[in-house]
């Protein structure tokens, strides 16, 4: 089973069956499949929108914590983890039995230190710093099943976003707001507003064709007994063929990627961001105020994820802002399509214009849309009247 944040299911079906997997099951949160060990380091360093890939170890009926206990404990974990590695369990429980997922996972803790521990004569070490080896718990009514996470830390967490600034977009999220444009590379890519620059990031990596999971040096399958470090280095080095090498030839480069932010530090941020990520030269980073990102001839893509608000005085603020956005784009991007990323749909009122589609998701726990403004010339009405009909 592979997770993702809420509502990215079909975007994650869609890598996965790129990458020539089948997916049996789409689920709101993420896609279930069959593979092997091999699999998962594959999907791991291959994956953009998810959060961890999961192999399923034992599924079991439970009905009290003792039982739970017992089950886990049958298992070999010796032949899984070393006694000198550093195992994390975390889980989710929906049962009358135990209203803590703490004490489950602290259950199954015990279950496998002692189960080595008889086996080897030492036990592991634990914590809940998920570098090392990672269980997972998800205990339902009277069903539990239990996997290893060979993630550990979710793959959005690519590594490049040394300096954060203001409550960054998660990765995965990012990726799948630039996948939702239709973005590929061949036409221009504006992000005014830019912040850590995750967005215009994670551009240059897909326009690049980039593999994202060649930025993290430490999965939660590396810490396992079954790791096969020879295969793992030659994905890695396949993968790294794969992308457009960085300073390659010019016409491997994507169309200009272009991401402006009026605060100085975030800018400065961004740029350090990108570096680390590899791609700092692929991205024209700018200080200025929105209206004044330039911009080429289009046609090009506009991506902003202007700030929600969250209190009442922030939000009036905030509508002058939205209502620039509109001028904005009614003013200066005519021949780009215009995309707006919020969670605040009365703010998204006052840009003024009309929406030719909207998509819902979920950052953290704030639904948010993803706005579609065709910006024409003029009106639609009035561009179709001078389209010549056959």
């Amino acid at each position: 089973m592979i997770t993702c944040s809420p509502g990215l299911g079909e975007y994650l079906r869609q890598e996965v069956e790129t990458l020539g997997y089948s997916v049996e099951t789409v689920l709101p949160a993420g896609v279930k499949l069959q593979g092997d060990q091999y699999d998962t380091m594959r999907l791991n360093l291959h994956l953009r929108t998810a959060y961890n890939v999961l192999f399923l170890l034992k599924q079991f009926k439970c009905r009290s914590p003792e039982e739970l206990y017992r089950e886990v404990k049958d298992f070999p974990w010796e032949d899984i983890i070393s006694p000198r590695e550093y195992l994390s369990v975390v889980g989710r429980t929906e049962t009358e039995t135990i209203d803590n997922s703490m004490y489950a996972s602290l259950k199954v803790k015990d279950a496998v230190v002692d189960r080595i521990n008889e086996k080897c004569g030492s036990r592991p070490n634990s914590g809940g710093d998920k570098t090392g080896v990672v269980l997972q718990v998800f205990w339902k009514d009277e069903f539990c099943r239990l996997f290893l996470n060979t993630s550990g830390l979710k793959l959005s967490d690519r590594g490049y976003r040394r300096i954060p600034h203001k409550a960054p977009l998660r990765e995965s999220l990012a990726a799948v707001i630039i996948m939702a444009t239709g973005y590929d590379g061949t036409m221009p890519l504006i992000c005014p507003m830019c912040g850590s620059g995750t967005l215009a990031i994670e551009a240059a990596l897909m326009a690049t064709q980039r593999v994202p999971g060649l930025l993290r040096s430490n999965y939660g399958f590396m810490h396992t007994l079954y790791f096969d470090s020879a295969a793992w280095q030659e994905m890695r080095s396949t993968a790294a063929k794969q992308g457009k090498k960085r300073g390659g030839k010019s016409d491997a480069k994507p169309a200009p990627i272009i991401a402006t932010d009026i605060d100085t530090d975030a800018v400065q941020a961004a740029r350090r961001n990108a570096m680390t990520a590899g791609v700092d030269h692929l991205i024209s980073f700018e200080v200025c105020d929105f209206a004044d990102t330039p911009l080429g001839p289009g046609p090009g893509i506009i991506v902003m994820n202007p700030e929600y608000g969250q209190r009442m005085g922030e939000i009036e603020k905030l509508k002058l802002t939205y209502h620039r956005i509109g001028d904005f784009f009614k003013q200066k991007c005519t021949g780009y399509t215009g995309y707006v990323f919020t969670g605040n749909p009365d703010l998204a009122k006052q840009i003024g214009l009309r929406t030719s589609r909207k998509m819902i998701f979920f950052n953290a726990q704030i639904e948010c849309r993803l706005l579609k403004y065709e910006l024409y010339a003029g009106t639609r009405k009035h561009r179709d009247s001078e389209t010549p009909k056959e």
